[in-house]
Formats: structure tokens, sequence, C-alpha cells
């Protein structure tokens, strides 16, 4: 298993120690979509979903997603986050909602996973809040956009 850092020299799964790293700025960057009809978009864009501020409540839902990661994957750090920014766009040509969030740590460890968590939490929360109106909504190309910092450096995604 050699390269995978949550097994140890016999296979088994284990939290990574980060004890010896050096603390320094962590920046990561993801981004995902969800794909719905005109008209559930619409309800967002004009804001008359029944449930209220779709993507008001998205935001603060992936906020949220972000500060938890290490409560839903088990061998994530718990990370003192110092920053947490979410912004959706409205995609008419999709048609539907763009996610993306940038998350910041002063740590030992990146934080790709709590920006990932939280696009997947925002988008989930899109759909929870749509799903009366739309079934069919899919949550596509979630992935890190970029990293920085830490012992491997930067890393940008080629699109």
């Amino acid at each position: 298993m050699s390269g995978l850092t949550h097994f140890d020299a016999s296979g088994e799964a284990h939290m990574v120690d980060v004890g010896d790293k050096s603390e320094t700025r962590r920046i990561a960057v993801a981004r995902g979509s969800i794909a719905m009809l005109p008209a559930t978009l619409a309800l967002i864009r004009d804001g008359k979903a029944k449930k209220g501020d779709v993507l008001g409540v998205a935001r603060i839902a992936a906020i949220q997603g972000a500060k938890r990661t290490s409560d839903l994957i088990p061998l994530c750090h718990p990370l003192a986050l110092t920053r947490v920014a979410v912004d959706f766009s409205i995609d008419e040509k999709l048609p539907g909602v763009h996610c993306e969030v940038r998350v910041e740590t002063v740590g030992r460890t990146g934080v790709e996973m709590e920006a990932l968590t939280a696009v997947q939490v925002g988008l989930l929360t899109v759909y929870d809040m749509c799903k009366a109106v739309d079934r069919g909504m899919t949550i596509n190309d979630v992935r890190v956009m970029e990293k920085h910092g830490g012992k491997s450096g930067d890393w940008v995604a080629k699109d």
C-alpha cells in the first residue's frame, strides 16, 4: 500500500501522524454543480422556493459541512479553520447552480477534504430544499481545483 498514507506497513487503516509537520497556511478550493430543470432554477433565482432562500441556507450548510468534516470522514484530523468562503452562481445554460468553496487554516495538514465536504453539503442542501419540485437533480463534477501550503506546495487543476 505504498503511497497511501492512511495505511500502515501492515495494511491497517490509521490516522496519519502530522505531529512533526510544520504549521503553514493551508488553502484548498473545491467546486461542483447541481443540474436541474429550468423551472427549478427559476424558483431559486427568483427566491420563490417554498422552503425559503435556497442559496442562503445552502451557504450556511456548506460552512457547517467544512467545520464538521472530521465528524464525517473517519481519518480526517479535526482542524481549526480560519476561513470558509462559499460562492454560488446560477448557470442558465446548465441549467443549475455551481458551488465553489475556499477553505483556509494554519496547521499541519491540508484542507482539501473540508473544501470537498463543504461543496457536497451545500449542493445536497440545494437538492433537499428543491426536491419537492425536482427529484431528478444531479450533483456533478465535485473536485479540488487548487491547494496551497504544506510540504507538497501548490497544486492547481488543469481544466
